[in-house]
């Protein structure tokens, strides 16, 4: 596959030990392969070791059914100075039915670090197609309001 460096895909065969009580693939097993991705992504496009900062949005759309493939399309959507949001789209497919369905996405902020774990810079990442603009832009706006409520928690913090 020819993906620009911002972008990965994963393919993962949901198997028996991910169910949870219900049969159905357990939230946290999901999660884990969430995070596995976004650092795979980060990490490749940044050439550096990253950790997460935080997960915005995750949305469980549709349970995902032991024995379903399960793609995770994940994609760098928008650069600061060390750190940048991925944002994963989770697509699960019968492959005896033939059904693909989109089940989960969710945005990731991931920070790049030195080998003293100090933050790096990361390269920016310059839109090209109109989806990667609509991307970038909107994680702008998710940016804006990250800050706006980490600011309104510090406000509350520094009154205790």
């Amino acid at each position: 596959m020819d993906l620009p460096a911002h972008q990965l895909t994963m393919t993962v065969l949901m198997t028996p030990d991910t169910a949870n009580f219900s049969g159905k693939v357990h939230g946290g097993a999901i999660l884990k392969l969430l995070d596995q991705v976004a650092y795979a992504c980060a990490a490749r496009y940044a050439g550096h070791y990253v950790v997460t900062l935080s997960v915005d949005q995750v949305m469980f759309r549709q349970p995902i059914q032991v024995g379903e493939l399960v793609s995770f399309l994940a994609s760098v959507n928008h650069t600061g100075n060390s750190s940048m949001e991925v944002g994963i789209k989770v697509v699960a497919e019968d492959i005896r039915a033939k059904v693909v369905r989109h089940v989960n996405s969710c945005f990731f902020t991931m920070i790049a670090v030195d080998d003293e774990g100090r933050p790096t810079k990361v390269p920016a990442l310059e839109p090209h197609t109109p989806d990667e603009r609509r991307r970038f832009a909107e994680a702008e706006v998710r940016r804006a309001m990250r800050r706006e409520m980490e600011r309104k928690f510090a406000e509350v913090r520094g009154g205790e």
